[in-house]
């Protein structure tokens, strides 16, 4: 049940005993002033209840503030879950059926967020509290009350008593990215034309800063709304830029004119640093961009640098005036139009789209994330959710994880199914304080039956030590209420202090002890009540070991392998697609997406969630293959969204020619190789494939980049293919364990931990 006390409070100590005093003065003082005050033991019993389901079932992420602001909104949920709970018990089987359609539903709302994943639990016994017996729906305005009570004193103390201190937003994390890649740009329009290893590592630290595992539950824009999608949308392009930024390869040192190689150095003619409105005049560059773009691929940077200074700004509430923006896009258009040029020249133009597409896509994304449905954004691909209404956004989040393969639709059933079963055995057998039974199937079902078994032992062993010390305190105090009534404040703030520190063991020790001194006020009770309690526990954690056992047993273990897998082979299939017709040539609509988008968009959603849950659970007896990294997964998948939309997508009506004959067959293979390689570490990773067991396939060559193999006079769209070509097989060389590198410009990409930018099946984000 844990070790010896640490001498110095440690951080997560004191952040629980902080918890623990809210928790304690909110329920004891309502507890107290309804049972005494008022003679009402229903709604003592509710108020008690309700600030323990909240405050400490429940972990609700965020400020205290935020917490307080969302207990606000949970009120009237509360309010109808207790009436449903009343008027469904009159008998076994509507309770058991109003069990297990309100748990689903409350269980499947954390595709919202933190915030609805963290408020599940305790909105689960504001339901099983009123579902047994007695059926007394005359009791249903004192039940009402006393949550009520209960539910505003904790929101009163969430604003006053020690209130948490409120973490560093995600927008303003954003904003400094987006202000280290406007250094990153500025510093590589400057001889040596690369970073330095300094800035090299702040990169990647404000690039990881982004990364959902290192924000704050509360921060994170994982939510199914506009504005929070935007938000991630912004991260990840952030991040995207930043990856591509650290990668980017130096121009070939015939193409820098002599008056540019010393321009970023003695400042003459450019501007390095600084905000936007300094240095040369906008419509001068804008005059030498359309002239002559590849000159060393600098005023690319430069407008990248600019557009990064006015993202931060916008996401600082600042109000641009968009002109950085609007430069950007003539820059990438006159990069786009640059086909007569040495192939060094086409290279290193291609590598400069990718870094203007994603400085393109994290300036959109954060005027959406700042001005909502106000923002000039564009209502089709990678933006397709700039336009919806939240009720239309809220129906693709929740219709995208209905299913089988969902984590969060396999939680919901797992949980929703255990909570009935345990409800009709309580029903049946008639159990004494049955909805102990359902507290423990509801605390104790974890996502693995590995994890459910391991806190189950736990749980019985804290449970049985708790209810022999409760046992012999109800023995020797007998009916003196007045110890009982001293004793469970400081009791209270003991347990919810150790609780979450020291594990589920004493957590249920010492709440048999908690609910013993309860009970003993409300009625009288003997040393029998900690038996029942032993015996409620013993038949709720049975119950979730057997649903943990039939219903998903591993979790997010087999998955995310599975996702993985399928995730890859239509990746594959999107690659040939892709590389066939950048090489045949043909109109092109911005209307129109890459083919197969609307399977691999649909895997993404469901690979990320399983990513997210995959992170928060022990790891199986079989550890993954050394260096194995599943988030390079996820990267590549967005590697093929972005770089075939890139591709085959324009932002307005044109006719791509051919390749021609060399050129077409170079990509053509280039993409049977990267698919090729695709499909293997498809069944490699697939828990239901039968891969080789040598590794040797997977390591297919590589797409190639250099020189030597380019076709003569191939043009600049066959450098463009082969550009994102080497970085899908970056990826998969990632997540086989054989590269430790940053995955060629998109190791800081993407790869959502969880699924806060999940797309429509006919868009991608």
């Amino acid at each position: 049940m844990g070790g010896a006390f640490p001498r110095r409070l440690s951080p997560a100590y004191r952040a629980a005993a902080r918890g623990a005093l809210r928790v304690t003065l909110t329920a004891t003082a309502g507890f107290y002033a309804l049972l005494y005050g008022f003679d009402s033991a229903t709604a003592a019993t509710y108020a008690l209840f309700g600030a323990i389901a909240m405050a400490g079932l429940s972990r609700l992420p965020g400020s205290g503030r935020r917490r307080a602001t969302l207990l606000l909104g949970v009120v009237p949920v509360c309010w109808v879950l207790i009436t449903l709970g009343t008027y469904l018990s009159a008998e076994t089987w509507s309770a058991v059926l109003g069990m297990l359609a309100v748990g689903f539903a409350l269980a499947f709302t954390a595709v919202g967020g933190p915030r609805f994943a963290g408020a599940a639990t305790g909105l689960q016994l504001m339901y099983i509290l009123p579902s047994f017996p007695p059926y007394d729906p005359g009791s249903l305005g004192e039940r009402l009350a006393g949550a009520t009570v209960g539910l505003l004193l904790l929101i009163l103390a969430e604003l006053t008593v020690l209130p948490e201190p409120a973490a560093l937003p995600y927008r303003e994390r954003a904003a400094r990215a987006a202000e280290g890649a406007a250094r990153c740009a500025d510093r590589l329009i400057t001889a040596p034309y690369t970073l330095p290893e300094a800035t090299l590592r702040t990169a990647r630290a404000l690039s990881t800063g982004l990364r959902s595992s290192h924000v704050p539950e509360a921060e994170r824009p994982a939510g199914a709304g506009l504005r929070s999608r935007a938000l991630a949308h912004t991260g990840l392009a952030t991040r995207t830029l930043l990856g591509r930024l650290t990668v980017l390869p130096p121009p070939p040192r015939d193409a820098v004119p002599r008056g540019e190689a010393g321009a970023g150095s003695n400042g003459e003619g450019t501007r390095t640093t600084g905000t936007s409105g300094g240095g040369v005049g906008r419509e001068d560059r804008t005059a030498r961009t359309a002239e002559a773009p590849e000159a060393g691929g600098l005023e690319p940077l430069r407008a990248v640098g600019e557009a990064a200074r006015e993202t931060a700004a916008r996401l600082r509430g600042g109000s641009p005036d968009g002109r950085a923006h609007a430069h950007l896009l003539e820059v990438r258009q006159a990069l786009t139009a640059a086909d007569d040029a040495p192939p060094a020249v086409l290279r290193r133009n291609a590598a400069l789209l990718e870094v203007t597409d994603a400085a393109l896509a994290m300036s959109t994304a954060a005027d959406i994330a700042v001005r909502g449905r106000a923002a000039d954004a564009p209502a089709q691909g990678r933006f397709w959710y700039a336009r919806m209404r939240a009720p239309r956004l809220w129906w693709r989040r929740l219709s995208g994880h209905v299913g089988g393969r969902s984590v969060f639709f396999q939680n919901a059933v797992r949980i929703s199914l255990a909570l009935a079963a345990a409800r009709l055995i309580a029903g049946i057998d008639t159990l004494p304080h049955g909805f102990w039974v359902l507290l423990a199937t509801l605390t104790l079902t974890r996502t693995t039956v590995r994890e459910t078994r391991t806190a189950m032992r736990t749980a019985l062993t804290g449970t049985l030590v708790g209810a022999l010390v409760a046992a012999a305190l109800l023995a020797l105090v007998g009916t003196d209420i007045e110890v009982y009534a001293v004793a469970l404040p400081p009791l209270m703030l003991v347990t919810f202090t150790l609780g979450p520190v020291k594990g589920v063991g004493w957590a249920q020790a010492l709440f048999t002890v908690v609910v013993a001194l309860v009970f003993a006020q409300l009625a009288p009770a003997t040393w029998q009540l900690a038996e029942f309690r032993l015996l409620d526990v013993l038949t709720g954690s049975v119950i979730g070991a057997v649903f943990g056992l039939l219903a998903w047993p591993r979790g997010a273990h087999d998955e995310l392998r599975r996702s993985v897998a399928v995730l890859l082979r239509i990746a594959a299939e999107i690659v040939v697609a892709t590389t066939g017709q950048i090489g045949a040539g043909g109109r092109r609509v911005p209307s129109a997406t890459a083919p197969g988008h609307r399977s691999l968009q649909h895997a993404l959603v469901l690979a990320e969630s399983a990513y997210a849950q995959y992170q928060s659970e022990p790891k199986g007896l079989v550890p993954a293959p050394v260096g194995q990294d599943w988030q390079a997964a996820l990267i590549a998948g967005h590697h093929t969204l972005w770089g075939a939309d890139r591709l085959l997508v324009p932002p307005e009506p044109v006719v791509a020619p051919p390749l021609g004959r060399e050129a077409a067959e170079s990509v053509m293979r280039q993409g049977e190789r990267v698919a090729a390689r695709m499909l293997l570490t498809s069944a490699w990773t697939d828990p239901l494939g039968d891969p080789m067991d040598t590794a040797a396939p997977l390591r297919a060559p590589r797409a190639s980049a250099g020189s030597t193999d380019d076709p003569p006079g191939a043009p600049r769209a066959y450098y463009a293919a082969v550009s994102w070509l080497t970085s899908l097989t970056t990826d998969l060389a990632r997540l086989a364990g054989e590269s430790d590198g940053d995955g060629g410009g998109g190791g800081d990409e993407g790869g959502n931990e969880e699924p806060g930018l999940d797309r429509p099946r006919h868009r991608r984000a």
